[in-house]
């Protein structure tokens, strides 16, 4: 396929990166900084081409007219759209937007199609989401959703005195009278799609698939408090701060904004009436005490420098044992960063990349077994992804223990109709379930990709 991202920010290298990895796809990034596009395109496979998405010419050398996606995430919601709004002009390739303004979402799906529009990507509101998740079962280091909200794949540390530990898989069900499977383990730099022998020890990162009502069950027979918090603490006031204080508000969470801008301060004062704002600078340590750190159940982190950020969740780890979500913005570090004792670690751009790489293989498609919903899991080593199992499926209509699967392939997870299954040996795929997949690999666009 042809690709042209416009904006080489940080959302911007992050998709070439991993477009760059997908197969059979020609990418071209645009941007007005000569130093930047001659960085990636020395980095990546891909061509380049420096000026503004605004002139036509600098739109025409980039292959507009063939193009088959155009993905717009410079810094500017208007730059855009006005991006993707020339597009169609020029070309008829599918379009991806990333909008962030509330008031431009709330807008913009009522001129999409005028736009051309086939996504709008929000990753504030995407990260908002995912914290306000982690927030409700905050034992989970990591928690993703599929099948609309049904079923959670769930990221939990194994302490040394855990129930888990020096436990084989398959005795999980049997012993605990848990219907969970677990999917995925991070031992050290090792990650393994665990067999049913596999031995669980202390330390380990564990990742399981479960059906949301089966989740309280399960942590509470392995010992793992899971009551949702009741206050938090914010630091920062920009966008995702907003989005979150809006969705942990109206479940009844106390919720405290610090943000030094004051206008700032006036203006979420106005939109968020049931919230605390704090006008103050919330990387004074004096006044997070005033404001009740110590007794605080969570504590997230959202400033606008990486560096702030991790101190704040540094000094908020030793002063309490509540949860603690750290935003971080700058990929390049996370391999550093993960080794610090941050607690949770958001990464936005991960969480817009995920959603469109899912669009872009989604386009792919050839027998249209669509994907509905796609994470990077484990670290980011492997992916979990739900397919719409469509007519004369490869893997229909046959008990999914003679499927001949690929290795580090997983099928964790089926729903049909609402009834959540976790399948066994015997159990068999029908035309319309939705299907879980698990792969200690990329690249899995259809549903054949996982049969030798």
């Amino acid at each position: 396929m042809n690709i042209i991202i416009v904006g080489c920010g940080k959302v911007g290298q992050k998709l070439a990166e991993l477009l760059n990895d997908e197969k059979d796809h020609n990418i071209t990034v645009v941007d007005t900084r000569y130093s930047v596009v001659q960085d990636l395109i020395n980095q990546y496979d891909i061509m380049g081409v420096v000026g503004s998405a605004m002139n036509i010419e600098t739109m025409e050398d980039a292959g507009i007219k063939d193009a088959d996606i155009l993905i717009a995430v410079t810094g500017s919601d208007e730059l855009n759209m006005l991006t993707c709004l020339m597009a169609k002009k020029l070309g008829k390739c599918r379009t991806i937007a990333r909008v962030r303004k509330p008031d431009y979402v709330r807008t913009v799906n009522l001129i999409k199609d005028e736009l051309s529009l086939a996504m709008v990507i929000n990753p504030e509101y995407a990260a908002a989401s995912a914290i306000a998740r982690l927030l409700r079962f905050p034992s989970a280091i990591q928690i993703d959703t599929f099948a609309k909200g049904r079923i959670e794949i769930l990221k939990f540390k194994i302490e040394e005195y855990s129930v888990l530990n020096n436990f084989k898989v398959q005795d999980i069900v049997a012993k605990l009278g848990c219907d969970i499977l677990v999917c995925g383990v991070e031992r050290g730099k090792d990650t393994f799609i665990p067999g049913g022998n596999f031995v669980l020890r202390g330390g380990d990162l564990v990742s399981v698939v479960a059906p949301i009502n089966a989740e309280a069950a399960f942590f509470k027979k392995i010992g793992i408090k899971n009551n949702r918090v009741k206050d938090t603490i914010i630091v920062g006031g920009g966008e995702i701060s907003y989005y979150l204080a809006q969705k942990l508000a109206d479940t009844g969470i106390d919720v405290k904004i610090i943000e030094k801008n004051p206008e700032k301060c006036e203006e979420l004062c106005q939109l968020l009436p049931k919230a605390s704002i704090i006008n103050g600078d919330g990387t004074d340590n004096r006044l997070l005490l005033e404001e009740g750190l110590e007794n605080a159940e969570s504590f997230v982190s959202l400033t606008n420098m990486d560096e702030e950020n991790i101190l704040l969740s540094l000094y908020a780890k030793s002063k309490t044992n509540g949860k603690v979500i750290t935003k971080i913005n700058r990929i390049a570090y996370d391999r550093v960063i993960d080794n610090l004792d941050l607690g949770t670690i958001i990464y936005p751009k991960n969480i817009t990349a995920e959603n469109i790489i899912r669009f872009v293989r989604a386009k792919k498609n050839s027998i249209g077994n669509s994907i509905e919903t796609m994470h990077f899991i484990l670290d980011g080593k492997a992916e979990a992804l739900e397919f719409r199992i469509s007519d004369n499926s490869p893997i229909s209509d046959v008990p999914i223990g003679e499927l001949n699967l690929k290795e580090n392939i997983l099928i964790a997870c089926i729903n049909r109709g609402g009834k959540i299954i976790m399948p066994r040996g015997n159990d068999i795929i029908r035309t319309g379930d939705s299907v879980i997949i698990v792969a200690l690999r990329s690249g899995v666009g259809d549903i054949s990709d996982i049969l030798k």
